[in-house]
Formats: structure tokens, sequence, C-alpha cells
């Protein structure tokens, strides 16, 4: 070795090694994720769908530019996340960050572009924020999507942000709730690979899965389900099928979606529905029990009793693993409802937002992949669910109150004030309220041991299989106590509005991810619903501190570096001084 230092030409030696080494180690990719939350790593579900992709992706994100703080950070997340796409799918992902219609200069071109855009679901924002004193205020157009498009199909829209929004403080009686921006941009980053995998999944899968709306029980077939059938649409074969006429077949329907039906099952329906199950269909079932309807109470004017449909499906579902009760739901932490409170001078009626504990928001209250990282979900008197033994069923508890419930039990009375005291108040003593119910599992048949040999053979007439007592494989189910989760309101000037949205309301709740996740659940078995349970740790600086310490730690972090420099150069002349004196 030290021959080799002696030599005359060893640092030339030197470099080309060092040059060698450093070309070498560029085509070797490794990573080392250390974070706790493994934030930087991918789910084996999503590595082998990359895996399978046999053309080109092309991803464009159209959050860039000048951006304000909280979205520039997800900007710079989706780059990373997308960049680790890229080099796990052998650079079959392309990705591009443009900002649609810059180089127009017509503004009636730009418009028709980003109504185009918006057609496919690209969001549009417009972002006035100041992020501290002593930073400008930004008022601009923000496009926190992106446009997943392969092999010519038509292009998926990826919405960036977070369905679930998070508070600072949330009072709903006195505060108007106030977001925490950087918590709900952390919560959008944790669903990154959720959102893209899925996008992607849809776009290559080769068959796409039917799902039915039955009819044939007094389910609405008008514009109160527009929104569901528009949501269902563009990513699922949806058709409708009448549970009087035929039994529905597993190998066809992927899934049976039973909305709101007002009129009683017969046996024979029944009968149908579960040998669906016991074959391996999957139903999700949107039951409003009691008869309570907003409508009855303004015709009123005062008050009504709600009352039960014995809509006959008790026993099914009991067997299945649930019951759902015949009362009405109240939560303090509810929506609220525009009323008329008194008129003006002029007669005219004064409208006033009042809390109604009727409609009381719901959320997870655990780790189950459907609802997490969700926006509140809006019930409209939904009914309270009890899970019941039935062996070698799992149940998970999907949707439930929040920690202020009560019930009122049939025959329930609906009142404008049904908050009128302080008694009324203390009344509210029950906590996370069960509304929807995910059941996992092999069922067993209501009607096992209890047909004669006529039925059982025109029910292999019928199907093609012999009666079934028990699911030949595991099966899903999910029960939701209150059907206007999945169906929206109609005003005279809008027309049909989003699910999960009031009149005169400007928000929308969860309603609709809500459903299109319990579909997606269902009938998809990729595995990709695995990377929603992602959770990013949020570590934040402490701001009033910071703002307090502002000048300090500048200082720190500029002139003490200097101040360092110039030290070690006065101790180096001080030792150099010192040798050669």
């Amino acid at each position: 070795m030290q021959k080799l230092l002696n030599y005359k030409y060893s640092w030339a030696l030197m470099v080309v090694l060092f040059i060698a080494i450093v070309y070498a180690v560029s085509f070797v990719s490794y990573r080392l994720d250390l974070t706790a939350e493994k934030r930087f790593s991918l789910n084996a579900s999503t590595k082998k769908l990359l895996n399978n992709v046999d053309d080109v992706v092309k991803v464009q994100v159209f959050l860039t530019g000048d951006l304000p703080v909280d979205y520039k950070k997800l900007s710079i997340a989706t780059k990373d996340f997308l960049d680790e796409l890229k080099q796990v799918s052998n650079n079959n992902i392309q990705v591009s960050f443009e900002k649609p219609g810059e180089d127009l200069k017509e503004d009636t071109a730009k418009a028709m572009l980003y109504d185009s855009l918006a057609r496919l679901g690209v969001v549009f924002e417009r972002s006035e924020v100041t992020e501290n004193k002593h930073e400008k205020q930004t008022n601009q157009l923000i496009i926190p999507s992106a446009l997943v498009s392969y092999g010519g199909k038509r292009p998926v829209a990826v919405d960036l942000r977070s369905s679930k929004k998070v508070y600072k403080q949330f009072n709903v009686v006195n505060d108007i709730p106030q977001e925490d921006a950087e918590a709900t941009r952390n919560a959008a980053e944790a669903l990154l690979e959720f959102k893209f995998a899925n996008a992607i999944d849809k776009l290559t899968r080769t068959t796409v899965p039917t799902i039915a709306y039955t009819i044939g029980n007094g389910e609405p077939i008008d514009r109160t389900v527009n929104d569901l059938g528009e949501s269902l649409r563009t990513e699922y074969k949806l058709g409708v099928f009448n549970l009087r006429e035929a039994y529905p077949d597993p190998a066809k329907i992927g899934a049976l979606l039973i909305v709101k039906p007002t009129n009683p099952f017969s046996d024979e329906d029944k009968l149908k529905l579960d040998q669906y199950v016991m074959n391996g269909g999957k139903i999700i079932w949107c039951i409003d029990k009691l008869h309570a309807e907003l409508d009855s109470l303004m015709r009123s004017k005062s008050e009504y009793v709600a009352y039960d449909r014995n809509l006959n499906i008790d026993d099914i579902l009991f067997r299945y693993g649930v019951r759902i009760n015949g009362d009405l739901v109240q939560d303090l932490n509810c929506s609220k409802l525009p009323l008329v409170i008194g008129y003006n001078p002029d007669k005219s009626p004064r409208m006033e937002r009042v809390p109604w504990p009727y409609y009381p928001l719901l959320a997870s209250t655990n780790n189950n992949p459907i609802a997490k990282n969700l926006d509140k979900v809006l019930p409209i008197f939904p009914s309270s669910i009890d899970t019941v033994k039935s062996p070698g069923i799992a149940k998970t508890i999907l949707l439930a109150t929040d920690s202020n419930s009560r019930t009122l039990a049939t025959p329930a009375l609906v009142s404008a004030n049904s908050v009128k005291d302080e008694n009324d108040f203390r009344s509210f003593t029950k906590s996370y309220i069960p509304i929807a119910v995910l059941l996992e599992g092999k069922f067993t048949s209501l009607f096992a041991n209890r047909l004669t040999s006529n039925v059982t053979d025109s029910v292999q007439k019928a199907t093609g299989k012999p009666f079934a007592a028990m699911c030949v494989n595991d099966s899903k189910q999910i029960v939701m106590s209150d059907a206007d989760i999945v169906t929206n309101a109609i005003t005279a000037t809008n027309g049909p509005l989003a699910m999960g949205e009031l009149p005169f309301e400007n928000y929308r709740f969860a309603n609709r991810e809500f459903l299109l996740n319990c579909v997606d659940y269902l009938v998809s078995n990729n595995g990709i619903f695995e990377s929603r349970n992602k959770e990013f740790t949020l570590r934040l600086l402490d701001k009033k501190k910071l703002e307090a310490e502002r000048l300090t730690w500048q200082l720190i972090n500029i002139a003490a570096p200097i101040g360092l420099v110039i030290l070690a150069g006065l101790l180096l002349q001080w030792a150099r001084k010192r040798k050669y004196a």
C-alpha cells in the first residue's frame, strides 16, 4: 500500500478508482425505510400490481407552481411517491407536473379545458392563505388533482386531497369548525399509495365487476338515487335487478345493492337473497326500518310519529349477525338544519341554522380500511344496530355516532325541538352507537332444515345449483341502518345534489366516498385496500415558540457557522505561529 502511495501517478489511479466505484453504484438502487410508520415503503399488493403493468401508465399531476406551504409539501410528497412507483414498475410509470391551460391565452379556451377536466373528476380550489405575519398572502387557482391514463381508456382522476378534514376545534353548536391544514394534508399523504394504486388497478383490470341495484320491494328509482348511479357507473358495470322475477346469480353479479325498500319482503324474496349469499354473493343493505322523513315533519309543522315499515327482514339479518332496532338515534355532534324561527318586519321568513340531533355525524371508531381517513358521514334519521351471536361471522363496526348520543324508541316522536331543556341534554348518555356494520365469514342459511323437498327442487331448477344450507366460501355483507346515507336531496334550483349534501349547505360530507369504499371492498380481491391503513405521524414544531424565538434560531443557523469558521481559522493561524516561531 505504501509503495502504491509513493507511486508517481497514484493520485490519478485513486481518482479513476473513485469514478469507477461511483459509476458502478449508480446502477444499484436500494432504499432503507427507517421511519416508524414505514412512510416510504409500498405494500406487497401495490408492488404486485405494478409488476403486472405491461404498458406505459401516464400520470399528469396538476399540483405544481407557486403553492401555499401545505400544498407545496403535498406536491413534493406526491413527486417522491411517484418516483418510487416509477422505479418499482421498471419505468412503466411516466410522470409529468404541469399546469393545464398555461399556454392558452384566451379565457374561453381555458374555461373549456377546465370544464372538460372537471367532467373527468379533476377538482379546483381557490386558495387565499396567509401563512404568518412575515409571509405574503396568496390568492390563486390550485388544482390538487392528477390524471392517470392507460391504453387509450378514459383517464381516471385522482384527488390528492384527503376527504378527512382534521379540525383544531369542533363545536358545532357555537363555533365554525377550524381546519388544521397541516394535519389534513398529512392525512392526504398517507392516502397517496391507495389512491394511485386504485386508479391504476381500475385502468389495467381485465374484467369490470357488475353491481346490481335491486328493485321489487319499493326501492326508489327516481332522482333521489341520481348520485349513486352516476358514482357507480363510472367505475363498475351498473345494472338493475328485479328480485321478484329471478334468482340473482353470484357468478354474474359481484354485489347487490338494496336501498331503502318500503314494501315487505316475502319469504321467496328472502330465499333468493339467502341463496345468493350462500353461493358467494355480497350484499349492501341500506335500510330505513322506521318511516321518518323530513318532509313529513315540514308538512305537519310541529311533530309526527315515526313508525315501523314492517319490511319483514329482521329474521334474515339476525341470522347473518345483526339486528336493526326500531328506534331513532340522536347525537349532539350533528349537522345543522335551516329552519324558520320567525318573520321579519316585511313578513319575510327569518331562517336560522340550528343543530339537528336527528342528523348525527358518523365516523369510524377503529382502523377498518373502509372508513379510515374519511371525513364525517351524514345520515338522516338513522336507527341503531346491535351485533348478535352468529358462529363464524366476524363483525366490524364501520360507522358510529360520537360520545353524546341517545336513542328514541318506537313509536318515536319526531319534533322540530326535540332538545328542550337541561334534562334533555343530560339524556345523551350513550357513546359510539353503531350505524354501519361489516359482516365477514361463512354465513348459515336462514332456511336450513326448514324447506320441503318441493321448494329445494325449485331452487335447484331456478339456479342450476342444489339448495345450500351454508356458504360454500367466505362472503361479505355490509348493513347500514339508514338508507339516506346513499341517497341524495333534490332542490328546485339545483336539481339532484350529491350524497351527503344538504340543501342550502355549501358542504359535502364523505357519503359518496364511503359507499364507493364499501363496494370496492366487497368486489375487489387485489389487496390494495391494505394501503388505506397507512397513517403518517405528524411531527410539527411548536408554532408559538418558533415565532417567539425566530430571530434566535436565525442567528444560530446563519451566524454560528460563520463564527465557527472564523474561530477555526484563528486557531489554525495561532497554531502555525506557535510551531514556526
